[in-house]
């Protein structure tokens, strides 16, 4: 009976650490977003040019997301997700806490790379550790909650950079960082990932996962169903300023209000895609209902003349619910394959949505510089959930799947 209290604390304890690390993660993931327009303005950038030098500085950030997202998966299956969670938040505290003295676009592109690499690992780690500490039936509770409680990161990243300058924002940042990794002392490694520690078996190979045609398609629809999102988050909120101009908005928005209230929704709508999942016995009926239900909130979104700012913010609050679906996402990625390669599908696969935002600007660009940016919104939105939609119907079920087995 003590061994078992004692080990639902350690389970508890865990969730806890991955959802705080979560939480600094999004917090230093969107401040730049949130804090694009005053930072650049305030580095000698004329406001003509902050949105494409903004695309510039968040794409090569994604650029880092993506090169992390391999090296921190490997390094998750082949020495352990502990080292996952320490080394990753080391490395963007630190490029955070550099980033509140850049003087210049080429220096704040660089230390954003650098931030991007360690944000990279942050998510895949925890979430695979939660996958693999919890009982099948029960797993997607504790997923849902390191979503939920991790995504209000946004909401504080908001409320600081309303209140401070925005290098203060980024020194708060790395500090969150800092004091997060005394409460990861004494978290324990996954006993999946010591069953296999000593075995012979490949682990962390990024090249196994294309060793076979049907893995390496698994993998790719895993991406797939969750671009919309990010699209919806790092396009459309993100560039709310250019988007309310265009809708004739009767004030200017702001791209920090968006995000903010676009991130409550997306945890209010984790929730719900989690609890749906776990009632339905199905994380893809889960994603389904979400992938359609964002299309629609995002035909208002871009449909809505002469909008102002409380309504905008009521908007992207919707639009969050409706891309709620991340934790559900993420764990579907984590429950597809095997425990020698669950990290560094866990960990590629989030942050290869994000990265994917790089290839969506420039398709989005496109169509903006050939019609308008909402003819551009609604072209790239119902192309990518036509994508997600076929994506979603290639992947198996995983709901109560065993989680301990190889690939080989």
């Amino acid at each position: 009976m003590q061994s078992e209290r004692s080990g639902s604390r350690n389970v508890v304890l865990l969730v806890l650490v991955a959802a705080l690390g979560y939480f600094v993660d999004i917090y230093d993931l969107l401040i730049f977003s949130i804090v694009r327009v005053q930072s650049l303005s305030d580095i000698g950038v004329a406001p003509e040019n902050s949105r494409r030098l903004g695309e510039f500085v968040i794409n090569v950030q994604m650029a880092g997301l993506l090169l992390g997202g391999i090296l921190w998966g490997i390094v998750g299956d082949k020495f352990g997700r502990i080292r996952v969670l320490f080394g990753s938040i080391l490395v963007y505290s630190i490029a955070n806490v550099i980033n509140g003295f850049v003087q210049d676009v080429n220096t704040y592109a660089l230390i954003r790379f650098i931030a991007g690499i360690g944000l990279a690992g942050e998510l895949g780690a925890g979430i695979t550790l939660v996958s693999e500490t919890m009982s099948k039936e029960k797993r997607g509770y504790g997923t849902m909650l390191v979503a939920v409680i991790g995504l209000f990161g946004a909401v504080a990243a908001n409320l600081v950079a309303h209140n401070f300058s925005w290098r203060t924002a980024y020194f708060v940042g790395g500090g969150l960082g800092f004091v997060l990794l005394l409460l990861r002392v004494g978290t324990f490694e996954s006993g999946m990932y010591r069953h296999v520690e000593g075995s012979t078996v490949r682990r962390g190979s990024f090249r196994m996962l294309f060793s076979n045609r049907q893995r390496a398609l698994k993998y790719l629809y895993c991406i797939l169903i969750g671009i919309p999102l990010w699209f919806v988050v790092g396009i459309l909120i993100a560039q709310s300023p250019e988007f309310g101009k265009a809708l004739g908005a009767k004030e200017a928005l702001t791209a920090g209000g968006g995000i903010m209230y676009s991130y409550i929704g997306i945890s209010i709508g984790d929730i719900f895609a989690g609890l749906l999942a776990q009632w339905a016995r199905s994380r893809r009926l889960a994603i389904l209902i979400f992938l359609v239900l964002s299309l629609g909130t995002v035909i208002w979104y871009l449909n809505s003349k002469g909008i102002d700012a409380r309504n905008f913010h009521i908007l992207a609050f919707i639009m969050g619910l409706g891309v709620g679906y991340w934790a559900t996402f993420v764990t579907i990625a984590s429950e597809q394959f095997g425990t020698n390669l669950r990290a560094t599908v866990t960990t590629t696969v989030p942050n290869f949505v994000r990265g994917s935002l790089i290839p969506i600007t420039f398709i989005f660009d496109f169509f903006v510089e050939r019609s308008n940016i909402i003819t551009a919104g609604y072209i790239v939105m119902f192309g990518l959930t036509a994508v997600s939609l076929f994506a979603l119907s290639r992947l198996k079920e995983t709901f109560g799947k065993d989680l301990d087995y190889l690939e080989e």
